[in-house]
């Protein structure tokens, strides 16, 4: 007799079914498990050999064998313990083999036999709804998993006794309800920095149209008090939105207790981040920060400090949206759909350009540091904002009349505009004015003559690459946007134009 029990496996955020099979034969004694199981599923022979002795069933001195199929699929996680215990209590039968076959089954087992979190729930609850399954998960991703489906079947048991008891009839395990993650206290306020009144409105326009933004300047003029303040004048995650965001985070297991949040992801690695760990990679292909800031920020501070290899990895996701993950095993896509928020010093020395300072190394300085940047990155930026030093006479002024919750509420307005637009051209997984494709733009953008030709002759001055047009004419529409404007006006392209040129002196070296 063969029993069998239904669970997943991992490829991307996408969960593929794997059918555990597992068989009791005479022969000598022995524990097996085959079908391209990694180390951790290896391991899972003597974890769940422990758990079922805890809960007081010992294994058969017979030949056990466990197969993984598809055999050609790799199979890696600690959450294949709880499958292939439960078709080991069904195939000695502790467990009604008939009923498994309605369930999906995922979790780590302890060695006295609690049921442990792991990763993956959520895509895992997805996946078995597909199948028409329930799913039984870890108590602590009960949480989690329940926001799949309110339809979904689902079992969260804490042990194997529960699980037991449950099949049996003799307890009944509450379906658990999903968890919402809550704020701790009032969120960064840009009420709180003084000055800056023109970073904040290029912060604006950036969180209206999702428009990559690099701040510079020198060190204190606020450039990540204004990066790190973002999140509060962006819109909460829509529901598709959401499920794209949670599910990448269960991947790399980053959800705290099973609670989803609405807020839009906000990443900020150390400029000593690998490769691996800006775009993914490792040896089970994890997604890296560019995919854990989907639908949400990237702030790279200290932009020149970062390798040049890792900043020019995030060219291509830049571009499409998604990373593609290539190994000898494994071939991985993740969605990676973020805003670029980015700041930098001048130079090294980070006074370069400031009245009254004098760098010791002379423009050299300038020049070696801002190379570090590629042109083709600061191509796909478009904004470039000078942030000067913030002065005494700012630092006494009282707090400004705006703050975040004004700024906000211009920028869910201008989100709605653009939303509606690309809706009704059918456009649906277009929701801002950054990603809007180059071929709709002359049906979106609607400048009138003066605008244009004011466009041309900056393009010539500037030098603009086809790119470097386009991303001009997002910025002008989201500027139009915000003032609730439909043609685009010649005030919309001199403002777009003056955006992405203000940091070109301090550039021209890159």
């Amino acid at each position: 007799m063969v029993a069998r029990v239904t669970t997943v496996a991992f490829v991307g955020i996408e969960a593929r079914r794997v059918d555990v099979q597992v068989q009791i034969a005479p022969g000598l004694p022995a524990f097996s498990i085959v079908g391209l199981p990694d180390k951790a599923v290896a391991e899972s022979r003597e974890r769940v050999r422990a758990a079922l002795t805890a809960v007081g069933l010992a294994l058969p001195p017979r030949r056990i064998i466990v197969n993984l199929a598809p055999a050609d699929l790799p199979k890696e996680g600690s959450h294949f313990d709880l499958p292939i215990a439960v078709g080991l209590m069904a195939a000695i039968g502790a467990l009604p083999a008939d009923a498994l076959g309605e369930w999906c089954v995922l979790g780590e087992l302890a060695l006295d036999g609690r049921v442990t979190a792991v990763t993956g729930a959520l895509p895992a609850a997805i996946g078995a709804n597909a199948m028409d399954k329930g799913l039984i998960c870890p108590a602590a991703c009960g949480p989690e998993a329940a926001w799949a489906s309110p339809d979904l079947p689902l079992l969260a048991p804490g042990d194997l006794i529960q699980l037991v008891n449950h099949f049996k009839g003799t307890q009944v395990l509450t379906r658990p309800r999903p968890a919402v993650h809550e704020m701790a206290g009032p969120g960064l306020d840009l009420n709180e920095i003084r000055g800056q009144e023109t970073a904040k409105r290029a912060l604006e326009i950036a969180a209206a149209g999702g428009h990559n933004l690099l701040l510079i300047g020198p060190p204190g003029a606020g450039k990540s008090m204004l990066a790190q303040r973002l999140p509060g004048i962006l819109p909460p995650l829509e529901p598709a939105e959401l499920l794209d965001v949670s599910m990448i985070q269960s991947i790399a297991g980053v959800i705290a207790g099973g609670r989803l949040s609405a807020e839009r992801p906000f990443r900020a690695p150390h400029h000593s981040a690998s490769m691996a760990a800006m775009v993914g990679g490792g040896p089970r292909a994890r997604p890296g920060e560019v995919s854990l800031a989907h639908n949400g920020v990237l702030f790279l501070d200290e932009l020149p400090e970062f390798t040049p290899q890792v900043l020019d990895s995030l060219r291509q996701p830049l571009e499409s949206g998604e990373t593609i993950i290539a190994r000898a095993m494994h071939r991985v896509t993740y969605p990676s759909r973020f805003q670029l928020i980015a700041a930098m010093n001048p130079c090294r020395c980070g006074m370069a350009g400031e009245p009254g300072h004098s760098c010791r190394r002379g423009p050299r300085c300038a020049a070696d540091y801002q190379a570090r940047v590629s042109g083709p990155l600061l191509d796909r930026i478009d904004i470039r904002l000078e942030v000067p030093a913030v002065t005494a006479a700012d630092l006494i002024l009282p707090p400004p009349a705006e703050g975040s919750a004004e700024l906000a509420a211009r920028v869910a307005r201008a989100r709605e505009i653009q939303a509606t637009r690309y809706g009704a051209l059918g456009l649906g997984t277009v929701r801002t004015n950054a990603d809007c494709p180059a071929a709709r733009l002359d049906t979106i953008v609607k400048a009138d003559t003066a605008a244009l030709a004011l466009l041309r002759e900056a393009a010539e001055t500037l030098g603009l690459t086809a790119r470097g047009f386009h991303r001009v004419l997002r910025v002008a529409r989201t500027l139009a946007d915000l003032d609730g404007s439909d043609p685009v006006t010649r005030i919309h392209i001199a403002e777009a134009v003056g955006l992405r040129a203000a940091g070109s002196g301090l550039l021209a070296a890159a």
